[in-house]
């Protein structure tokens, strides 16, 4: 049978998956795939999401950015807004999280109309985790014990998704830091624990 490709994408994951377990496929793996179907479309879909909101430069702090708009209507900024990003695992799966940077401390708490926020106006609740990837922490371990090649595929695929969205966020953000375990990162966690591991330790 022929071999996945390292840069397969999840449509051929999925197949390959099917193929080497004769159509059986198993309800995590169809969960955390779907929440991957959700992570590829974050910027395309219809409805709204964090990660749109926050990229957005109307909902930016445009005066503390120096910014410009130009006669086609786009906004250029002389200061990329600061945020830090932390990478949260959790009993829901994997998050993204990011925070504002204000005078050089990360805020977690709500901002509204402050001048030195680089958001007009800052709703955790709503704003501070940008995207989540269902099931993901269960799905590790999972992999690590017992998982075939379209496990490990899916589970690489998911850390090159959350990548590439990171560095999307780098193009418009001075993202000053960034904490936590990456996905591969927090494999390799699992794997050194043995696959037995505590999340709340992570």
């Amino acid at each position: 049978m022929r071999l996945l490709s390292h840069t397969a994408n999840l449509k051929e994951i999925k197949a390959y998956k099917k193929k080497i377990n004769w159509g059986d496929v198993d309800a995590l793996y169809h969960l955390l795939s779907s929440s991957l179907d959700d992570l590829d479309g974050i910027l395309t879909h219809g409805f709204d999401s964090a990660y749109k909101q926050i990229l957005n430069q109307n909902s930016w702090n445009l005066p503390l950015l120096a910014a410009d708009t130009k006669a086609d209507g786009s906004i250029q900024v002389k200061k990329k807004p600061k945020i830090s990003l932390r990478h949260e695992f959790n009993d829901m799966g994997y998050e993204l999280h990011c925070y504002p940077i204000i005078d050089g401390k990360t805020v977690t708490q709500r901002m509204i109309n402050n001048a030195n926020c680089p958001f007009n106006n800052w709703l955790p609740e709503q704003m501070q985790m940008l995207f989540r990837i269902n099931s993901l922490v269960t799905f590790t371990i999972y992999c690590f014990q017992r998982g075939d090649e379209a496990d490990k595929a899916l589970l690489k695929y998911a850390h090159a998704r959350v990548e590439a969205l990171i560095a999307i966020l780098n193009e418009s953000f001075q993202i000053v830091v960034v904490k936590g375990y990456n996905i591969a990162e927090f494999y390799q966690e699992v794997a050194k624990r043995n696959g037995d591991i505590i999340t709340q330790e992570i």
